[in-house]
């Protein structure tokens, strides 16, 4: 068979279940779960993979919602579709992860419904914990993304963009404690952990004039004390750390636990500095897979935004960054809301389980699909993907390393946009 009928024949698989994909978006959308507890959606998803007579590992890769299902002839090539399913606490599916589970559910069904035609091997992943937690990363470090030749996945948005701007993010908890006592009776009997807190962060303030543009720190005093004549004991604050790449969030990390280091030395307090296990790395885009993405979004009728026109540092995170810099991956953006109404933001989650939330679906499937036909079959493609890859492949080497943090503590960390 032809690329082209390969691909007229999962479209026409998709179209076909498409009642069936937009009922699993709805599902999924209206029983928002968070990160590490997506148990419904989890179920909902591998049970449409039985009924559809593919393999499911549940649990799979240390994570108990995570799934792993993978079809296709061996020693071809192997590419991995990616579903997302958790929501966000209080605003529900304000990014959209009903469409993301969608999608990479229908193009998974559709390619497999190739049977014997299909001309590759397809490894459809589950995914949870990318709001917060890092589950891509925990995955990576049980194996899940070896031995792979591509990775994909959409994203819902306001536009359509061939991927989405990205920068590392790590996230920090600082604990402060100090000494209770009364602040006007005793006030030298005690040692202020507001004090103490309020000096790191304006520790960080003042560092914050010598970083690099694209670095970026931004915090909050979670707790502060209790009543203003008691001198506080306990504080605590919470941080995110970004730079553009691996290297300049290590560095900069080490710079903002300095700061919260003068803190505690400044005040006699103690200081309980906890990072999160995961870093979500930048983005690495395969170009050459983005493009054929964009050509096959393009046959279905829908336009780009210039990616030179997107407003000058402006950029998210997302644990696909860590993927990215293992093998070649996309992870574009489709539009199923107006270009004014941004991801997790309440209003964004009613565009997610909207109509157009509905052609997202339908349409990111079938590219996703035929996105990864053309992966198959085209060794050009193939070969130019490796050699992009290959190009920065000491540098990717040693952002994996930046990545995870055995020490660090897996209830700290996401994509540093999620409320908690």
């Amino acid at each position: 068979m032809t690329v082209a009928a390969l691909k007229r024949d999962v479209c026409a698989a998709i179209d076909a279940m498409a009642p069936e994909l937009i009922g699993v978006s709805h599902a999924i959308h209206a029983n928002p779960e968070l990160a590490f507890h997506e148990f419904e959606a989890a179920k909902l998803l591998t049970a449409k993979l039985e009924q559809h007579d593919l393999p499911v590992t549940r649990g799979a890769f240390g994570l108990q919602t995570a799934y792993s299902s993978s079809f296709g002839p061996d020693n071809t090539p192997e590419v991995a579709i990616l579903s997302e399913y958790d929501a966000l606490p209080g605003i529900g599916h304000a990014c959209g992860h009903n469409i993301i589970a969608t999608t990479g559910l229908g193009a998974s069904l559709a390619l497999a419904k190739l049977g014997v035609n299909l001309p590759g091997r397809v490894r459809y992943l589950g995914t949870p914990a990318e709001e917060r937690g890092g589950g891509k990363e925990l995955m990576a470090q049980a194996g899940a993304f070896d031995h792979l030749d591509a990775a994909m996945m959409v994203h819902p948005a306001g536009v359509d963009l061939i991927t989405m701007p990205c920068i590392c993010v790590c996230e920090v908890v600082v604990t402060y404690r100090g000494k209770s006592a009364h602040a006007s009776a005793v006030p030298h009997a005690g040692l202020n952990a507001l004090d103490a807190l309020v000096t790191a962060y304006q520790s960080i303030a003042q560092l914050r004039q010598h970083i690099k543009s694209t670095d970026r720190i931004h915090g909050i005093i979670t707790k502060g004390g209790s009543a203003p004549n008691i001198v506080p004991d306990e504080t605590e604050g919470l941080f995110y750390v970004r730079g553009a790449f691996a290297e300049d969030l290590a560095a900069l990390k080490a710079r903002v636990q300095a700061c919260f280091e003068a803190g505690a030395l400044a005040t006699g307090c103690t200081a309980d500095i906890r990072w999160s296990k995961v870093n979500f790395l930048d983005l690495k885009t395969s170009m050459p897979l983005a493009g054929s993405y964009e050509a096959n979004m393009l046959s279905l009728g829908r336009t780009f935004f210039p990616m030179s026109k997107m407003p000058s540092g402006s950029a998210g995170s997302t644990d696909m960054g860590n993927v990215s810099h293992r093998v070649p991956s996309i992870h574009p953006m489709i539009s199923c809301a107006p270009p004014n109404v941004v991801i997790h933001n309440p209003e964004f989650a009613k565009w997610a389980g909207s109509e157009t939330g509905d052609k997202a679906c339908i349409d990111g499937a079938k590219a996703l699909a035929m996105t990864a036909l053309d992966y198959m079959t085209d060794a050009t493609l193939r070969s130019t993907m490796r050699d992009e890859f290959n190009a920065t492949a000491s540098a990717s080497t040693r952002a994996v390393d930046y990545a995870y943090d055995p020490k660090g503590f897996i209830e700290i960390g996401g994509c540093g946009c999620g409320a908690h």
